[in-house]
Protein backbone atom coordinates (compact mmCIF):
# COMPACT_ATOMS: atom_id res chain seq x y z
CA UNK A 1 0.00 0.00 0.00
CA UNK A 2 1.34 3.57 -0.89
CA UNK A 3 1.88 5.78 1.64
CA UNK A 4 1.70 9.72 1.63
CA UNK A 5 3.24 12.34 4.18
CA UNK A 6 1.39 14.89 6.15
CA UNK A 7 2.41 17.40 8.46
CA UNK A 8 0.42 19.03 10.79
CA UNK A 9 0.42 21.83 13.52
CA UNK A 10 -1.02 21.14 16.20
CA UNK A 11 -3.86 23.59 17.76
CA UNK A 12 -5.19 24.66 21.10
CA UNK A 13 -8.58 26.28 20.71
CA UNK A 14 -11.98 24.72 19.67
CA UNK A 15 -14.33 27.27 19.48
CA UNK A 16 -16.50 27.55 15.75
CA UNK A 17 -15.41 31.28 15.43
CA UNK A 18 -11.83 30.16 16.04
CA UNK A 19 -12.16 26.71 13.95
CA UNK A 20 -13.61 29.05 10.94
CA UNK A 21 -11.00 31.96 11.17
CA UNK A 22 -8.63 29.00 10.79
CA UNK A 23 -10.15 27.65 7.51
CA UNK A 24 -10.25 31.41 6.22
CA UNK A 25 -6.29 31.44 6.95
CA UNK A 26 -6.15 28.46 4.46
CA UNK A 27 -6.35 25.40 7.08
CA UNK A 28 -8.39 22.77 7.82
CA UNK A 29 -8.80 21.17 11.07
CA UNK A 30 -8.83 17.85 12.22
CA UNK A 31 -8.50 15.23 15.37
CA UNK A 32 -5.90 12.32 15.58
CA UNK A 33 -7.38 9.24 17.64
CA UNK A 34 -5.49 6.72 18.79
CA UNK A 35 -6.18 3.96 21.37
CA UNK A 36 -4.92 4.40 24.66
CA UNK A 37 -3.85 8.07 24.08
CA UNK A 38 -6.30 11.25 23.79
CA UNK A 39 -7.10 12.90 21.33
CA UNK A 40 -4.75 15.47 19.70
CA UNK A 41 -6.58 18.47 18.11
CA UNK A 42 -4.62 19.06 14.74
CA UNK A 43 -4.43 21.74 11.76
CA UNK A 44 -3.17 20.92 8.15
CA UNK A 45 -3.11 23.15 5.31
CA UNK A 46 -5.76 23.55 2.43
CA UNK A 47 -5.31 20.73 0.09
CA UNK A 48 -2.97 18.47 1.84
CA UNK A 49 -5.29 16.21 2.56
CA UNK A 50 -7.16 16.19 -1.36
CA UNK A 51 -4.27 12.92 -2.27
CA UNK A 52 -6.06 11.19 0.62
CA UNK A 53 -9.75 11.54 -0.14
CA UNK A 54 -9.98 12.64 -3.98
CA UNK A 55 -8.87 9.15 -4.93
CA UNK A 56 -10.25 5.57 -5.96
CA UNK A 57 -7.50 4.17 -3.96
CA UNK A 58 -6.79 3.86 0.08
CA UNK A 59 -3.46 5.17 1.36
CA UNK A 60 -1.14 4.79 4.86
CA UNK A 61 -0.95 7.96 6.14
CA UNK A 62 2.42 9.49 7.98
CA UNK A 63 1.27 12.33 9.98
CA UNK A 64 4.29 14.05 11.86
CA UNK A 65 2.50 16.48 14.42
CA UNK A 66 5.09 19.91 14.73
CA UNK A 67 7.73 18.25 12.99
CA UNK A 68 7.73 15.06 15.05
CA UNK A 69 7.93 11.52 14.86
CA UNK A 70 6.03 10.23 11.61
CA UNK A 71 2.49 8.30 12.75
CA UNK A 72 1.13 5.57 10.75
CA UNK A 73 -2.42 6.49 10.08
CA UNK A 74 -5.34 5.76 8.27
CA UNK A 75 -7.71 8.44 6.95
CA UNK A 76 -11.38 7.64 9.07
CA UNK A 77 -13.75 10.28 8.31
CA UNK A 78 -14.43 13.60 6.60
CA UNK A 79 -16.81 16.15 6.46
CA UNK A 80 -17.90 18.78 3.90
CA UNK A 81 -19.43 21.73 4.19
CA UNK A 82 -23.11 21.55 2.77
CA UNK A 83 -22.81 24.37 0.52
CA UNK A 84 -19.46 24.49 -1.07
CA UNK A 85 -18.84 21.14 -0.62
CA UNK A 86 -15.18 22.05 0.58
CA UNK A 87 -13.32 19.86 3.33
CA UNK A 88 -14.01 21.74 6.85
CA UNK A 89 -12.87 18.89 9.11
CA UNK A 90 -11.09 15.51 9.04
CA UNK A 91 -10.26 12.32 11.63
CA UNK A 92 -6.97 10.60 12.00
CA UNK A 93 -7.33 7.04 13.73
CA UNK A 94 -3.54 5.42 14.75
CA UNK A 95 -2.90 1.89 13.68
CA UNK A 96 -0.96 -0.58 15.90
CA UNK A 97 1.18 -2.82 14.14
CA UNK A 98 0.01 -6.32 14.69
CA UNK A 99 -3.28 -5.26 15.69
CA UNK A 100 -6.62 -5.64 13.21
CA UNK A 101 -8.43 -2.53 12.27
CA UNK A 102 -12.24 -1.86 10.27
CA UNK A 103 -11.65 0.08 7.23
CA UNK A 104 -13.79 0.97 4.11
CA UNK A 105 -11.99 0.09 0.91
CA UNK A 106 -12.62 0.97 -2.80
CA UNK A 107 -13.65 -1.99 -4.80
CA UNK A 108 -12.84 -1.80 -8.34
CA UNK A 109 -14.27 -4.17 -11.06
CA UNK A 110 -11.95 -5.33 -13.55
CA UNK A 111 -12.82 -7.32 -17.32
CA UNK A 112 -15.34 -7.11 -20.16
CA UNK A 113 -18.42 -9.30 -18.50
CA UNK A 114 -19.79 -11.84 -20.90
CA UNK A 115 -23.27 -10.50 -20.69
CA UNK A 116 -22.90 -7.43 -21.76
CA UNK A 117 -21.09 -8.15 -24.73
CA UNK A 118 -24.31 -10.99 -25.71
CA UNK A 119 -26.24 -7.44 -24.84
CA UNK A 120 -26.98 -6.97 -20.85
CA UNK A 121 -26.23 -4.52 -18.58
CA UNK A 122 -23.95 -3.89 -15.52
CA UNK A 123 -26.09 -2.85 -12.44
CA UNK A 124 -23.39 -2.08 -9.59
CA UNK A 125 -24.35 -1.54 -6.01
CA UNK A 126 -21.33 -1.53 -4.38
CA UNK A 127 -18.02 0.90 -4.86
CA UNK A 128 -16.95 0.33 -1.22
CA UNK A 129 -16.57 -2.12 1.39
CA UNK A 130 -15.80 -2.15 5.09
CA UNK A 131 -12.86 -5.04 5.97
CA UNK A 132 -11.18 -5.77 8.79
CA UNK A 133 -7.38 -6.44 8.72
CA UNK A 134 -3.76 -6.08 9.80
CA UNK A 135 -2.17 -2.97 8.45
CA UNK A 136 0.25 -4.91 6.70
CA UNK A 137 -2.40 -6.44 4.65
CA UNK A 138 -4.32 -3.35 4.49
CA UNK A 139 -4.89 -3.22 0.54
CA UNK A 140 -5.42 0.09 -1.70
CA UNK A 141 -8.61 -1.21 -3.00
CA UNK A 142 -10.13 -4.48 -3.40
CA UNK A 143 -10.11 -5.67 -7.20
CA UNK A 144 -13.36 -8.13 -8.20
CA UNK A 145 -13.28 -9.71 -12.19
CA UNK A 146 -16.63 -9.46 -13.65
CA UNK A 147 -15.08 -11.59 -16.93
CA UNK A 148 -17.78 -14.42 -16.50
CA UNK A 149 -20.69 -12.44 -15.24
CA UNK A 150 -23.55 -13.58 -17.52
CA UNK A 151 -26.88 -12.04 -17.78
CA UNK A 152 -28.73 -13.12 -14.90
CA UNK A 153 -25.68 -13.38 -13.11
CA UNK A 154 -24.78 -11.49 -9.86
CA UNK A 155 -21.25 -11.30 -7.46
CA UNK A 156 -21.77 -10.52 -3.95
CA UNK A 157 -19.59 -10.65 -0.98
CA UNK A 158 -19.92 -13.83 -0.19
CA UNK A 159 -18.16 -14.76 -3.88
CA UNK A 160 -15.66 -13.12 -2.49
CA UNK A 161 -12.37 -14.13 -1.21
CA UNK A 162 -8.72 -12.28 -0.39
CA UNK A 163 -5.92 -13.71 1.79
CA UNK A 164 -5.96 -11.82 5.38
CA UNK A 165 -8.72 -10.01 4.85
CA UNK A 166 -12.46 -10.57 6.07
CA UNK A 167 -15.12 -8.65 4.53
CA UNK A 168 -17.61 -7.46 7.67
CA UNK A 169 -21.05 -7.03 5.32
CA UNK A 170 -23.63 -9.85 5.04
CA UNK A 171 -22.75 -12.61 2.68
CA UNK A 172 -25.59 -11.82 0.64
CA UNK A 173 -24.83 -8.36 -0.11
CA UNK A 174 -24.92 -7.67 -3.62
CA UNK A 175 -22.23 -5.98 -5.38
CA UNK A 176 -22.88 -6.19 -9.18
CA UNK A 177 -25.49 -8.00 -11.33
CA UNK A 178 -25.97 -8.63 -15.09
CA UNK A 179 -29.48 -7.63 -16.18
CA UNK A 180 -30.85 -7.97 -20.01
CA UNK A 181 -33.21 -5.75 -21.91
CA UNK A 182 -37.04 -5.95 -21.02
CA UNK A 183 -39.33 -6.41 -24.21
CA UNK A 184 -40.06 -2.78 -24.43
CA UNK A 185 -36.36 -1.81 -24.40
CA UNK A 186 -35.83 -5.04 -27.34
CA UNK A 187 -38.53 -3.38 -29.51
CA UNK A 188 -36.94 0.18 -28.77
CA UNK A 189 -33.37 -1.16 -29.99
CA UNK A 190 -35.14 -3.25 -33.01
CA UNK A 191 -37.32 -0.41 -34.19
CA UNK A 192 -33.87 1.97 -34.14
CA UNK A 193 -32.23 -1.28 -36.15
CA UNK A 194 -34.72 -0.92 -39.41
CA UNK A 195 -33.51 1.27 -41.81
CA UNK A 196 -36.49 3.72 -42.75
CA UNK A 197 -36.99 4.42 -46.74
CA UNK A 198 -37.03 8.28 -48.36
CA UNK A 199 -40.74 8.70 -49.37
CA UNK A 200 -41.06 9.61 -53.04
CA UNK A 201 -43.35 12.36 -53.69
CA UNK A 202 -44.93 12.21 -56.80
CA UNK A 203 -46.09 15.00 -59.02
CA UNK A 204 -49.37 14.07 -61.73
CA UNK A 205 -50.15 16.18 -64.19
CA UNK A 206 -52.22 19.05 -63.74
CA UNK A 207 -55.71 19.23 -65.12
CA UNK A 208 -54.86 21.85 -67.68
CA UNK A 209 -51.83 20.14 -68.85
CA UNK A 210 -54.46 17.05 -69.04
Amino acid sequence: MAEIKLAATKRDFKTKSELKQSRKNGYIPGVYYSKGKEPVNILIKSGDINPFIYTSENHMVLLSIDGGEEIRCILKDVQFDPVTDKIIHFDLYGVTVGEEMEVEVPVHYKGDAIGVKQGGQLQFTMHKVTISCLPKNMPEALEVDISNLDINDTITVGDLNYEGIKILMPEDTMLVTCVGRTEEEEEVQETAEVPTEPEVISKGKSEEEE
